[in-house]
């Protein structure tokens, strides 16, 4: 015994379990959080545009032939091998705002994707918590069947003992018993069937296979509050205020604004500071060390009254010897600083377009952001009419099933004496089940209107029996 209730105990969900389970599985949740990350990670690189740039420079280069010698900058006719290496640096003084422009428009994104994925965790658990109370209200049907099928049961079972004495007041009030047995027996497998397209839907939502044996924690659904408190307009204006949905599309709209002014500083020229340090070696790289002069002719001759005379010249002559490596990145080491102005005047109108593609962006999200709004506004009206209108029908079920109760009540007790025939006690009969079936529809239908409402609010709360 001890052990059937302890399985059955780890059969049982409730609601916060079940939200649970959906939101971790949800897979368009999980797309929405990858979305946020990706806008975080673009957030992060707006900022990052902001800081100077450092990059490094390693470079080999191997010249067969003719070539410049990087040491004397002139040309040389055999194999070279060089290396230079450097570091450069540069940081952007001006660009029309426009990088700043891009961090206020990517931190908007990114906080609108935050809220996207709120939204849709609020999606997820709008569904699951509609669906869970649809499984309840569709097991109090099937209660509500059985119950009534024990009654035609037991009404068969007394007309057959009846009709063996003789004593049915008519020829077809077995039959008449066993047609609404019959009948019956079908509300409640149709009641199974609900029951059970209910638990599939919901197992769907939690993106988990469907186990027949588990079952659910009931909630509070009995006490209705008739007045809700506030009108329409009243939840629609905390909805704005609360609703993740409203709140992502505001940022969007407030994002692509950004992303105009941004497009629009890249109009405006640019100023930038540069600077680096260099070196490099080069196999040719030679030092020149003075040894002594001679006299060589040069190759020009003057006239004389003795004929033509050569004409010398002074000839240094030197020792060469292969500089290092060291002493040659030693010896090279250079350095610069700059400011680029760069003034856009013709660019294909790429610049312009983008600025004509950031308008339409722009008024794409006031669209999306005011269709929302729109839609909120219109989803809220509908919830609360139909929630009033399933408080209205419950009242006056509730005056129905009293009425019906009663009738049969005094259907029962005539039937019973003999009096009234089966086919009377039947419609009595019919009538007061269909009066508690509907009521039990239109106590679950508020309820669940409610709590769109509060949904919509960000108030939802839920007591379990």
């Amino acid at each position: 015994m001890l052990k059937a209730s302890a399985q059955q105990q780890n059969n049982l969900l409730t609601l916060q379990q079940c939200l649970d389970i959906a939101i971790k599985n949800n897979l368009q949740v999980k797309e929405t959080g990858l979305t946020a990350s990706t806008d975080s990670i673009g957030y992060l690189q707006a900022k990052e545009n902001m800081l100077p740039t450092l990059n490094g420079l390693a470079e080999r280069n191997l010249n067969q032939g003719r070539g410049i010698n990087p040491i004397t900058n002139t040309y040389v006719n055999q194999s070279l091998t060089t290396d230079e290496y450097g570091l450069n640096a540069g940081v952007n003084l001006f660009n029309g705002l426009a990088y700043q422009n891009a961090v206020k428009q990517t931190r908007l994104a990114y906080q609108a994707g935050k809220m996207d994925f709120q939204s849709a965790k609020d999606q997820v658990t709008l569904n699951v918590i509609t669906n869970y109370l649809l499984v309840l209200d569709n097991e109090e049907l099937l209660n509500s069947t059985e119950s009534q099928l024990a009654v035609a049961n037991e009404q068969v079972e007394r007309s057959k003992i009846l009709e063996s004495q003789g004593a049915n007041k008519a020829a077809s009030d077995l039959y008449d018993l066993k047609g609404s047995l019959a009948g019956s027996q079908v509300a409640v497998v149709n009641a199974q069937n609900s029951v059970t397209s209910a638990m599939v839907s919901l197992f769907q939502l939690m993106n988990m296979p469907y186990n027949k044996d588990v079952t659910l924690q009931p909630l509070n659904a009995q006490d209705l509050a008739g007045d809700y408190g506030i009108n329409p307009d009243q939840v629609y204006q905390t909805a704005l205020q609360q609703l993740a949905a409203i709140k992502a599309v505001t940022l969007r709209r407030e994002s692509a604004e950004k992303g105009v002014k941004q497009a629009k500083g890249y109009l405006f020229p640019t100023l930038a500071l540069t600077g680096g340090v260099n070196t490099y070696y080069s196999s040719a790289g030679q030092k020149a060390t003075f040894v002594d002069s001679t006299s060589v002719p040069t190759g020009t001759y003057i006239n004389s009254p003795t004929g033509k005379q050569q004409v010398y010249g002074t000839q240094a002559n030197y020792n060469y010897q292969n500089i290092n490596y060291i002493n040659q990145l030693r010896g090279n080491y250079s350095t610069y600083v700059g400011l680029t102005l760069t003034i856009p005047i013709f660019n294909n109108r790429v610049k312009k377009n983008a600025v004509a593609l950031a308008k339409i962006t722009l008024l794409n999200n006031e669209y999306i952001e005011d269709n929302t709004k729109t839609q909120l506004q219109q989803n809220v009206e509908q919830a609360f009419y139909n929630m009033t209108a399933a408080y209205n029908k419950y009242q006056a079920l509730k005056d129905q099933v009293a009425a019906y109760s009663e009738s049969f009540r005094i259907s029962k007790i005539r039937y019973d004496s003999g009096v009234l025939t089966s086919v009377d006690y039947i419609i009595a009969k019919d009538h007061m089940d269909a009066a508690n079936l509907s009521l039990i529809s239109a106590r679950y239908d508020y309820f669940i209107y409610s709590k769109i409402l509060d949904y919509y609010q960000g108030k939802l709360s839920f007591q379990a029996n």
